[in-house]
């Protein structure tokens, strides 16, 4: 039982930081913290999308789920909340 728990921390941390690589690296957006903060807002903004998961388990029941995680919810929060954080960022 306590395999599936960190079986669901560790794909919610996964998505995180490939969430943060991505808007990081790739997008080569500006954030507050460079990597780090993006890296931490990306953790954030995966367990959100958890938490909406849950929320609305009906609708995103026919979404793709890996390891009892909505990929598509978490990943979606992600670059939603690092987004929200380099505009932020960039503003000042």
């Amino acid at each position: 039982m306590n395999l599936s728990y960190l079986n669901v921390v560790l794909t919610y941390l996964t998505i995180g930081f490939a969430a943060a690589i991505v808007v990081y690296f790739i997008f080569k957006r500006h954030v507050i913290g460079k990597f780090w903060g993006a890296l931490i807002v990306g953790f954030i903004g995966s367990f959100l999308g958890g938490v909406v998961y849950q929320t609305f388990h009906d609708f995103f029941q026919k979404l793709a789920v890996f390891n009892d995680v909505n990929v598509f919810a978490a990943g979606f929060s992600a670059f939603i909340l690092i987004w929200i954080f380099s505009k932020l960022s960039s503003s000042k």
